[in-house]
Order: C-alpha cells, then structure tokens, then sequence
C-alpha cells in the first residue's frame, strides 16, 4: 500500500471516528497530532481531514443527490466517511485524477465496509464524476 492510499485510510479512521463522536473531525485530529499514544499523522492524511471539513456541506450536499435511494442518515458511517473523502478528491484535489480518486474510495470500501459498499461508492462517485467538470466550474 502507497504511503498516499495509508494516508487515505487514516484520513478515513479520523473522520470515521468524529462522525461518531459527533465531533469536528479537526478538531479530533489536532488532539491527536504530536501525541505520544498516536503514530505520526502524515500530511496527506491532515490535508485530506482538513480538506473533507472545509467543504462538508456542499460534499454532503452532493452525496445526498447522487445517492439513489439513500440519505446519508441510513448510511453505513464508514461509507459516509468513504464517499466524504472520495468526493473531496473528486473535485477538489487537483492533483488526483478523477480514477484513482474513484478507484481509492472503492478499495477502501472493500477493505473497511460491507460487500455492497465497493459498488455503493463506486455508483455515487461515477454519477458525480460525469459532471465533476462542471461542478469544478462552480466551486
């Protein structure tokens, strides 16, 4: 696994953990930083946290229309923190190609999440994905 792809996952663990929390992931990522109970936290990882927080409503927003037959309520936690992180990448890391922000969701899906999940996100980030230019146009 790429030192990118572990990034994800912890990025993943973090904002897992703060939605059911009920807390602001930054806020639980910075208590964890510098803590000598806590391996390092890469900056991909903090980037991606941060990144997700910024922009959770419009991501939320986007996920609840593309999401057929699901709110984002009756979700699994960990698909919602998996497409949060997903559709971050999708449209606003710039240096991510649309695929591997796609393909990464999915086998974080497969390694964290039920057997449907992969093809969950799969599905949700494709139907973004169509319109990811055009929504990258507005944002």
């Amino acid at each position: 696994m790429g030192a990118r792809s572990k990034a994800r996952k912890r990025a993943v663990d973090f904002l897992y953990e703060a939605d059911l929390l009920g807390t602001d992931p930054v806020t639980l990522l910075a208590s964890r930083v510098g803590s000598p109970d806590v391996p390092p936290v890469n900056d991909y990882t903090v980037t991606l946290v941060e990144g997700v927080t910024a922009h959770r409503a419009r991501i939320d927003d986007l996920i609840s229309e593309h999401a057929e037959g699901w709110t984002l309520q009756r979700m699994p936690a960990v698909d919602r923190a998996v497409l949060r992180l997903g559709l971050y990448e999708l449209l606003w890391a710039a240096d991510v190609p649309d695929a591997v922000a796609i393909d990464e969701a999915v086998e974080l899906a497969k390694g964290l999440s039920t057997d449907d999940s992969p093809r969950f996100v799969n599905g949700v980030l494709g139907r973004i994905a169509v319109i990811a230019d055009q929504l990258r146009a507005v944002l």
